[in-house]
């Protein structure tokens, strides 16, 4: 994972190897596999460099199909699959020594006015400077030390915002560029990183616990409206099911102005390793 918010820019700043391609770095980091937003937001990135700037992503769907290496760069093929009068598309491909680990569909849109309304904010929230760090309170349930945490997160502030666990705040961790494709690609990196332990909560267990192997299956997530992910959000998640060693959660991301920016849908693996299912 980044060591910090440029390390993350860094590797968002993919490195163009010839038309339509694209090459993208990894960080230092301690996890086996490559993290899914990291893929996310790559991909998202190749996609965006393809688009007009004043036409913004508004979605987009991605299937992780095999664990990527963190020793290897990947390799990301945005394919121009159209570009209408409004709306243009894009499919990428990712892939590691020859072989796709993930797909992702992505849609742009010029801006435009219309109709307009969106759900309520929750409410009974700890403020974002009165919460405790994502890293203090995972430390406390999984034993894993803090510093560990933040070292592998140091590119977000991650914050819990609600005793149930499924709340969060989370905001990049400095400030950003004033790049409205720079902010979405940040936000769909963040947005896979705390998701997939909703489906945990129910069973009382969390991300990190051992007798759990979990992994991205797909990730799906809309842009409803502008935003900045150098500001507080609130990721608001649920899990309506679980089954099949498979758990599926939703998100909502608002502003602390109560503004709903972006919501999110997930399914992931969260197969039992040792776990007594009785």
């Amino acid at each position: 994972m980044p060591e910090s918010l440029d390390d993350l820019v860094g590797l968002l700043d993919l490195e163009k190897i010839d038309v339509d391609l694209f090459r993208g770095r990894q960080p230092q980091t301690a996890m086996q596999r490559v993290f899914g937003g990291q893929v996310l937001g790559q991909a998202l990135a190749a996609a965006s460099r393809t688009v007009e700037p004043e036409r913004i992503v508004h979605s987009l769907h991605g299937y992780f199909l095999r664990g990527g290496d963190t020793s290897v760069p990947i390799i990301y093929r945005p394919e121009p699959t159209r570009d209408g009068g409004s709306f243009s598309s894009r499919r990428v491909v990712a892939s590691q020594n020859g072989k796709p680990i993930f797909y992702m569909s992505a849609s742009f849109q010029r801006p435009e006015q219309g109709l307009d309304h969106q759900d309520p904010m929750p409410d009974d929230l700890v403020a974002p400077d009165e919460a405790p760090t994502l890293a203090a309170v995972l430390e406390a349930r999984s034993g894993r030390k803090a510093a560990d945490w933040d070292k592998e997160w140091a590119a977000l502030d991650v914050r819990l915002a609600g005793v149930t666990g499924r709340q969060f705040w989370i905001k990049a961790a400095g400030k950003l560029p004033d790049d409205p494709a720079l902010h979405a690609c940040v936000l769909a990196y963040a947005s896979d990183l705390t998701l997939l332990g909703a489906s945990l909560l129910p069973h009382g267990i969390v991300i990190g616990d051992r007798r759990i192997q979990p992994a991205s299956l797909d990730h799906a997530l809309w842009f409803h409206r502008p935003f900045r992910a150098d500001e507080w959000l609130l990721y608001d998640q649920a899990s309506p099911s679980a089954s099949g060693a498979r758990g599926f959660a939703t998100g909502r991301l608002f502003t602390e102005h109560g503004h709903l920016v972006a919501s999110v849908a997930q399914e992931g693996l969260i197969r039992p390793v040792g776990l007594d299912l009785d």
